[in-house]
């Protein structure tokens, strides 16, 4: 999330959630690696570009895709860079040799409907925040276990999994750390309980983002690239996605509990109760409206992001959101999306993704098994590198080799599974600044994504099937 401008807010307003939690030193001196890695990879970038490539259009993008796709993957700069380096190096290194990389053109990539809905859901992500509603579910979430810890994990998970269907993970998971740490600092050391909670708040974060179109970067990008075979609805989406998430968050819950054998009793803080205020009401309104809205649309007929263009409109035109708010929405992350599409049909146009296909003679394999493929080789990208830079990567190859609408679904599901350590996600990261063992997040993490790469690659495409997205 941007930072909030240094204006003064109105006495309803109630502050950010506080920072993420520093990761440490460890963390900190991967810059150093990550610096080293980029390096490597654009020197390896230029090498390919320059003896590797006859084709001069073919060697000059993978000279700007690559370079771009280096800079997302070890996230040496800010994710919105490496957009802004394709939309200005396209048209100046590609322009001269054809009128479809001019800058109009490419800047005609990115005007992608899926964008306007990403900003109403950060738009309802930053009126949520700004009026308390996060917050407020927080704490229910924490009084609805009432003192039972297992049932304490279960709603926590369940808490930030919904919270993390609708904005981002990391003010999902801050805000639900935020709520239990009055718990956390009364645990007493090596009590089951706390690595647990720490636990199921990762993994909720995590795995919730799976099952709305708004839950994730790749999740952008696969109903873009989805919407050249056949559109994909909200609904439709969460039809596939919102069984697939509840059946990993059970799977995980259930690990977590094997792990850390939490049982017994517990006493709660006691936390004065905070009525929600008339703004946060009406704010609830209007998100409670556009979620049925996004739920309804094969009854109305008005596309989500019309919906959510609505719904923006409504928070800023009523007061509810102001100008000053504007820039606490997640430009940096709408760039990042993006160049991801920019990036798909730099590639897709300029015959690299043939190409690379021709090399690699997938074709001959059965379709199950090139999925299998396809969707653990994602997960373990987005293991260790960024799950959008991944997705934006993988997308377009899996797209050309098997071209369906179900194939960038099935890719961005993938992506969403990439969450075995503690450098693989945010909120992993936080949860470990909270002193969860890495050791911890990898007992946890991997057999969750083997499991979900199974399900996903095995029943996937027929699911899909029968939902009408072949």
């Amino acid at each position: 999330m941007s930072a909030l401008p240094a204006t003064s807010l109105p006495d309803e307003a109630l502050p950010l959630p506080p920072a993420p939690p520093d990761p440490g030193p460890r963390l900190r001196r991967r810059l150093g690696v990550r610096h080293v890695l980029a390096l490597v990879g654009l020197g390896a970038v230029a090498l390919v570009a320059r003896f590797g490539v006859e084709d001069g259009v073919a060697a000059r993008t993978v000279f700007v895709g690559g370079a771009c796709l280096v800079l997302w993957l070890t996230e040496l700069v800010p994710p919105f860079v490496p957009t802004l380096l394709l939309l200005g190096a396209t048209p100046l290194l590609l322009g001269p040799m054809g009128e479809g990389y001019g800058v109009s053109s490419v800047l005609a990539w990115c005007a992608d409907p899926v964008l306007v809905l990403f900003l109403g859901g950060f738009t309802l992500e930053v009126a949520a925040m700004r009026h308390g509603l996060d917050t407020a579910v927080a704490r229910h979430v924490v009084r609805l276990s009432r003192g039972r810890p297992r049932l304490l994990l279960l709603w926590v998970m369940a808490g930030v999994a919904f919270l993390s269907m609708w904005m981002s993970n990391v003010a999902a998971a801050a805000m639900m750390l935020a709520a239990l740490r009055p718990l956390l600092v009364t645990l007493a050391p090596g009590a089951a309980l706390r690595p647990a909670l720490l636990a199921v708040v990762a993994l909720g974060a995590n795995l919730g983002g799976m099952a709305t179109p708004v839950g994730s970067g790749p999740n952008a990008l696969a109903v873009s690239a989805a919407s050249a075979h056949a559109p994909v609805t909200f609904a439709g989406w969460m039809v596939f996605a919102l069984p697939l998430t509840a059946l990993m968050l059970v799977l995980g819950f259930g690990l977590v509990l094997l792990r850390f054998r939490v049982g017994g009793e517990l006493e709660l803080p006691v936390a004065a109760p905070q009525a929600l205020k008339p703004t946060g009401r009406r704010v609830l309104a209007v998100c409670a409206a556009c979620i049925v809205a996004w739920l309804s649309e094969p009854l109305h007929g008005v596309s989500a992001p019309i919906v959510a263009l609505g719904a923006t409109a409504v928070l800023f035109g009523t007061g509810l959101l102001s100008r000053e708010d504007l820039g606490r929405l997640d430009w940096s992350t709408l760039l990042l999306i993006a160049g991801g599409i920019a990036l798909g049909r730099l590639l897709e146009q300029s015959g690299l993704v043939a190409r690379v296909l021709d090399g690699a003679n997938l074709a001959a394999w059965p379709r199950e098994a090139r999925m299998g493929v396809l969707v653990a080789v994602a997960a373990v990208l987005s293991a260790l590198m960024s799950n959008t830079g991944t997705a934006a990567l993988l997308i377009p190859l899996a797209g050309a080799l098997e071209p369906s609408a179900s194939t960038p679904v099935l890719i961005a599901m993938g992506c969403s599974l990439g969450i075995p350590f503690a450098i693989s996600t945010p909120p992993n990261a936080m949860v470990a600044g909270e002193g969860l063992a890495a050791s911890e997040l990898l007992r946890l993490g991997l057999p969750l994504m083997l499991a979900g790469c199974l399900l996903v690659s095995l029943t996937g495409p027929q699911v899909l099937r029968l939902l009408g997205l072949p």
